[in-house]
């Protein structure tokens, strides 16, 4: 499992997890997203504009 806390969110990818490859996106406990990384989509939830931003940075580091 891999978590990452930025800008108010926590980004959560288990390894092994069922295709397509994709993170949940917490706020306060709560999920916000769960974004398809290989589709770019999300799966369920809306995402926002901040969060879009986010995942870009996060996978431009290779955390995702």
């Amino acid at each position: 499992m891999s978590k990452v806390r930025r800008g108010g969110y926590v980004f959560v990818t288990w390894k092994g997890d069922h295709a397509p490859r994709h993170v949940h996106v917490y706020r306060d406990g709560v999920l916000i997203v769960k974004w398809d990384l290989d589709n770019q989509q999300p799966m369920v939830g809306k995402v926002t504009r901040r969060i879009r931003v986010l995942l870009e940075q996060l996978k431009f580091e290779g955390a995702l």
